[in-house]
C-alpha cells in the first residue's frame, strides 16, 4: 500500500511564488511516473506537470516556464515550484503517482493515476 502526503499551499499574491511537496511512502516501484494535477470547482481535473520513469518532464501550456516539477528518488518525493503565480492558478492541487509506467503519458492525460495525495488549496489574489 502506498501512502501519499502533500504539504504546502495557501495564499499568494499575483507574481508570487509557492512550493508544494508530496511524499510517497510504502512500496513504490522505482519505475514510476508522478505528476501534479489541479482542479477548480465545477471544472474537470487537469494535469499540469508530469515526470515519467525516465525522468522526462512535460508541462501544460498554462504553467510552462513558470512551474517546475522536481523529483528526488532517494526519498520518493516530488515538488512543484510555482513562480509568477496568477489568479487563474487558484485551484486545489493534487500530486499522484502510478506504477504502470509504460502508459504514463496516457494515464496522465486521462487523469488515471493510482495513488493520489489529499489535495491542497492554492489561492492567488491581490
Amino acid at each position: 500500500q502506498v501512502a501519499v502526503v502533500q504539504c504546502g499551499g495557501g495564499s499568494a499574491h499575483p507574481g508570487g511564488t509557492m512550493r508544494l511537496s508530496c511524499a510517497f511512502s510504502g512500496y513504490l516501484d522505482p519505475r514510476v511516473c508522478m505528476g501534479w494535477f489541479r482542479q477548480v470547482p465545477g471544472m474537470a481535473r487537469e494535469g499540469i506537470a508530469l515526470i515519467d520513469d525516465d525522468g522526462n518532464t512535460m508541462y501544460a501550456d498554462s504553467v510552462k516556464g513558470r512551474f517546475t516539477l522536481s523529483h528526488y528518488n532517494a526519498d520518493n518525493k516530488i515538488y512543484l515550484q510555482m513562480n509568477d503565480l496568477k489568479p487563474e492558478d487558484t485551484a486545489m492541487y493534487y500530486c499522484a503517482a502510478d506504477t504502470e509506467f509504460i502508459y504514463c503519458k496516457e494515464k496522465y492525460e486521462h487523469i488515471d493515476f493510482g495513488f493520489w495525495g489529499q489535495g491542497t488549496q492554492v489561492t492567488v489574489s491581490k
